[in-house]
């Protein structure tokens, strides 16, 4: 067999090499193409003669599955409908990238993707009721992806025992002969492969560290809520009390536990000075609703804040405005608390202002964080 090669041109011919790779594939061929970390050889999981050369190729047993990948996060659906809160925010933080997802689905059978293609196919691609998924940051890979006309399995493009090759170069000398067609993507930007982490309701676990270290997992596996005001001696830390106990109450913790539950609250004040304390009136406030919030530093918005966050909640139009200015690709996860109206600045008030305050506060945080997958 010759091995067809194709040198990818963004400037020529680029949607004719996907186009060529993809009909290799629908063809029922095998097809080495690159991605942001090694190259992989694909197959279309609906096609036993392609599915069976890859297994041979790889030198696999018959019931350890591939890894499936998607053109676009969305993809995952069709695979694992019922993915647990940990794992949606892995794939909205880490995907496209290098990160592999083992995930766990109550039913294979059942699954928008086996409803397709018969429940056969889910013997196919799950494994104990797993399934690996990978979604890839690299654009002529999910071009390919999306030009298939079936779902996709890949490895590595390497032989057992040998390295995973980072460029055509080394996948063919591997490979060349034994796969249809490779596309040239020149040398993949990452020295490392993907990381693999196993996910379920209880948590995750790293089964190959990979480009993403534990301390990236750990950081995108938080859900964090941001809550911003001014001063950051008020409204804010009076919404990050308040939160934690309705999120604890609603989980079952105490709110001191929420990290643990990979939930994390703050807050902080677009004019803030570092590390001053709260308003005598919102600590009295919130400790006749048995929050302490005695204990709160202000802290001012940074960039780093407003990234780390999944959804940030701001007092006023005015503080929406200034995360958005500070962080244009954080204007989607940035509302007011209240939609329409301001929650007003009870500084100088008496504690009634500010008990008023809170209520109103509460009442908003209620309906905001109902909506919240945790």
């Amino acid at each position: 067999m010759t091995t067809t090669v194709v040198t990818i041109d963004e400037q020529q011919g680029y949607w004719n090499a996907i186009r060529e790779a993809a009909a290799a594939l629908n063809s029922g061929g095998l097809v080495i193409f690159p991605t942001e970390t090694v190259y992989g050889v694909a197959a279309r999981a609906d096609l036993p003669d392609a599915l069976s050369r890859l297994y041979s190729l790889k030198q696999r047993p018959g019931e350890q599955p591939f890894t499936v990948h998607i053109a676009k996060k969305s993809d995952a659906d069709d695979y694992a409908p019922d993915a647990s809160p940990i794992a949606r925010r892995l794939m909205r933080k880490c995907w496209p990238g290098p990160l592999t997802l083992i995930l766990t689905t109550e039913s294979p059978e059942s699954t928008p993707i086996a409803e397709r293609h018969g429940p056969d196919f889910a013997k196919i691609i799950y494994h104990n009721g797993t399934v690996g998924l990978r979604c890839p940051d690299f654009t002529a890979a999910t071009d390919f992806l999306a030009a298939a006309e079936g779902p996709v399995v890949a490895a590595s493009a390497n032989l057992a025992g040998k390295p995973p090759p980072r460029s055509a170069e080394a996948a063919l000398n591997d490979l060349d002969g034994n796969v249809d067609f490779c596309l040239d993507g020149g040398e993949s930007r990452y020295s490392k492969a993907s990381t693999i982490v196993r996910v379920d309701d209880q948590g995750y676990e790293i089964l190959r560290e990979g480009t993403l270290d534990q301390r990236m997992l750990d950081a995108c596996a938080m859900m964090t809520i941001l809550f911003v005001c001014t001063g950051n001696t008020c409204r804010s830390p009076m919404a990050e009390g308040l939160a934690r106990k309705i999120f604890a109450e609603k989980i079952g913790c105490h709110p001191n536990d929420l990290g643990g539950r990979n939930i994390r609250i703050m807050s902080a004040g677009v004019a803030a000075r570092p590390s001053g304390s709260p308003a005598d009136h919102a600590v009295e406030v919130l400790s006749g609703r048995d929050i302490d919030i005695s204990n709160h530093r202000t802290h001012a918005l940074s960039q780093e804040l407003i990234q780390s966050a999944d959804h940030i909640f701001t007092m006023t139009e005015s503080h929406r405005s200034t995360v958005s200015s500070m962080a244009p690709s954080a204007a989607h996860k940035t509302e007011t608390l209240i939609l329409g109206e301001d929650v007003s600045d009870p500084i100088g008030g008496d504690q009634d202002v500010y008990t008023a305050c809170a209520d109103m506060i509460e009442k908003a945080l209620k309906v905001r964080l109902s909506a919240i997958e945790l």
